[in-house]
């Protein structure tokens, strides 16, 4: 097929040499079946801004770390350059992330380069060596369905002892090949310990895990895998062989709402205290 412009470059530079066809187009990319010398790889070319259905919201961005002051005030302010730098962040969140979660051990693409917002990574495939099917478009027996969902529970562990949250999660963003569920899309992945919506983020991926296997395995309905984990990691307790119940011990520990009001009082006197002492030292 003819290269899209966006690929180009990476002609040029002799990253890739043909585009054989398009994979997939998605909310923030479309993705390219490529040859790369005698390897098949895929591109991934992210879609500007303004085309992406999947907005750049605010939670996402927070904890995420840029190169200087300058570039971070430009992003602030919303200038071209600084625009410029908010779209290499949130591409370069997705390599880093799968860079990171590769080596500890996640079944994710091999990435290999991000080059003009192209990141060229690995072809996932299935047994017969075709691109792979993404876990929704896969029927499966309940006996699957539970096994399966245990797997990316462990995949979901795993990525949370590397810091990680995907953000996204969902049976669209899984492609399963010949051995299983691989997890993709990860421009919006979080710093589990710098962005203060992690929890919810986490939650909200095990739950939909749950939603979606629970068409094949009931059981699965109602359980709070998503809150365990979270419980686990901040408990400092949580581990790639924890076994979980998908069950949460409700907190019955009845809160003395006077002893609070009392210690924040008792606070606030001795800050002002100090405030004092220091005003007197100082005139």
């Amino acid at each position: 097929m003819k290269t899209p412009k966006r690929i180009e470059p990476l002609v040029e530079e002799g990253l890739v040499d043909e585009v054989i066809r398009q994979l997939m187009s998605g909310k923030e990319a479309t993705v390219y079946v490529v040859r790369c010398g005698e390897e098949i790889r895929c591109a991934k070319v992210y879609k500007d801004a303004n085309q992406r259905s999947f907005r750049q919201n605010a939670s996402y961005q927070e904890g995420r770390k840029v190169k200087n002051s300058r570039q971070a005030r430009a992003m602030e302010k919303g200038s071209r350059y600084g625009r410029k730098m908010q779209e290499e962040v949130w591409q370069n969140a997705e390599v880093d992330a799968l860079y990171r979660l590769a080596a500890a051990g996640v079944r994710v693409p091999q990435p290999f380069i991000c080059f003009e917002g192209v990141l060229l990574m690995e072809l996932v495939t299935d047994a017969a060596g075709n691109a792979a099917a993404r876990l929704n478009d896969i029927e499966m027996s309940e006996q699957q369905a539970l096994e399966f969902h245990a797997r990316l529970l462990r995949e979901v562990v795993l990525m949370l002892c590397a810091g990680v949250v995907h953000g996204d999660l969902s049976e669209y963003n899984i492609l399963v090949d010949a051995h299983g569920p691989v997890i993709i899309d990860l421009p919006q992945a979080v710093d589990a310990a710098g962005n203060t919506g992690a929890a919810d983020m986490l939650e909200r991926d095990v739950d939909n895990l749950a939603t979606y296997f629970s068409r094949f395995a009931p059981q699965l309905q109602g359980t709070q895998y998503g809150k365990e984990i979270w419980a686990l990691y901040v408990a400092g307790l949580l581990n790639p062989d924890v076994k979980l119940t998908g069950k949460i011990a409700a907190n019955n520990k009845v809160v003395d709402v006077g002893s609070v009001v009392r210690e924040i009082a008792l606070a606030r006197e001795e800050e002002e205290e100090r405030r004092r002492a220091q005003y007197e030292a100082e005139h």
